[in-house]
């Protein structure tokens, strides 16, 4: 799922003027939506030193970079195992393809996310079988999955959406009920926990993401799978180059996707940080909810909830309203940057037309797709900007006449 800002943070050299908002806001923004330079800043010579120590080291494929983070990673994610690869979208591919996962199966998949949650399942020729959301979590809705599943089911890939665990419990018991591995998409929820739990850790296997937006963001593509098995974990180091344990010599089908050392090196000086900006983001949504309380907006958006044994890591702030597409217009003209995570549901994307599902299949994830906007959440977020978004959205809902 590192993806789905892309259209966030790519920059272009030739039109300098179109490099999104959350990177170089635009002079009608008053505040980027992610402040990536802000937290550069902030540890901008340990940053340095690490790729200064990559570049006199000249080993730029795997090695000890690699294999420190890894390690460090593991011990974080207090996971046996973590193998990196070279994106959040790879990890998924890479696990399904270390489970088995092919032609003619099936694995059940929420609509109501990055598209590369369902698109590892189809590159393989596999068939993702959508099941609708949870309408308060936005997650998948366990209650749904027994009725998809079929022979042909091998896995279910629930989605740790925003930053919150999906309800992993039913989830569970239903895959093991059924001989299903759970793979989780944890690539926006690195950190969140499920009863005390990091996710990453309930299912066989966890997917994460170093995109730049994300909570442990590089300085480019990566990724990472979290796992207790320790074959599984040697399968994928295998996958990850061409089938390999040695050099040329190729037992299974495999592919490149290793994450490069200069990311590595990255990431291990963020990981240091992680804990602390993760509680940073929580703060953040906490100040948000005070402020929509102190406006009197409760009636008009619904907000981000926390279910009990829920750790919320908060990748995006999220709230929901009727009038989602009028409220951003006023939003950007008063200068507060949102977002729009997913406009649009995937059973209904051209690429997944060929499933054969229709408008008002799903309706959960369809009237989520017309209703949520994210607002700016970064540990750098300042006070006074969230006042600057709340008092704009409470100006658009008359709450200050």
């Amino acid at each position: 799922m590192e993806e789905e800002a892309a259209q966030d943070v790519r920059a272009s050299k030739t039109k300098p003027e179109k490099v999104p908002a959350d990177i170089h806001p635009p002079l009608d923004f008053l505040f980027p939506f992610l402040d990536l330079r802000s937290q550069f800043a902030g540890i901008r010579e340990q940053i340095m030193s690490a790729i200064s120590r990559l570049m006199e080291s000249q080993q730029f494929i795997l090695g000890p970079e690699v294999q420190s983070f890894e390690a460090e990673a593991a011990s974080w994610l207090e996971s046996r195992f973590a193998v990196s690869c070279a994106s959040g979208s790879d990890a998924l591919l890479l696990s399904l393809m270390a489970w088995g996962v092919g032609p003619e199966d099936e694995v059940i998949v929420p609509p109501f996310t990055f598209g590369a949650t369902a698109g590892a399942v189809a590159r393989l020729g596999a068939r993702p079988v959508f099941v609708d959301i949870d309408a308060v979590t936005y997650n998948i809705d366990p209650a749904q999955i027994e009725g998809s599943i079929t022979p042909r089911t091998r896995a279910i890939i629930p989605v740790h959406l925003f930053g919150l665990p999906a309800d992993m419990d039913p989830i569970l018991k239903t895959a093991q009920r059924h001989g299903l591995a759970v793979v989780e998409d944890a690539a926006q929820a690195i950190g969140a926990r499920h009863r005390g739990v990091h996710v990453g850790n309930l299912g066989v296997l966890g997917c994460f993401s170093f995109f730049p937006s994300k909570n442990l963001g590089g300085a480019g593509d990566g990724g990472l799978i979290a796992t207790q098995d320790a074959a599984l974990a040697e399968k994928l180091r295998m996958i990850r180059v061409h089938g390999c344990r040695k050099k040329y010599q190729y037992e299974i089908l495999g592919m490149n996707s290793r994450l490069d050392a200069l990311q590595a090196a990255i990431l291990r000086v963020k990981l240091r940080h992680l804990s602390a900006w993760t509680r940073r983001r929580q703060e953040r949504a906490d100040r948000y909810r005070v402020l929509f309380a102190e406006y009197g907006l409760d009636d008009c958006v619904t907000l981000p909830v926390v279910p009990e044994g829920q750790v919320h890591v908060y990748n995006q702030f999220v709230i929901r309203c009727a009038k989602r597409d009028p409220l951003r217009e006023f939003l950007r003209s008063r200068g507060v940057p949102t977002e729009i995570y997913y406009p649009s549901p995937l059973h209904l994307q051209p690429a997944f037309a060929y499933l054969g599902y229709k408008p008002d299949q799903l309706p959960q994830a369809e009237s989520a797709c017309k209703e949520v906007l994210a607002l700016p959440i970064y540990p750098e977020l300042r006070d006074e900007q969230q006042v600057a978004v709340v008092e704009a959205i409470a100006d658009f809902w008359g709450a200050r006449d």
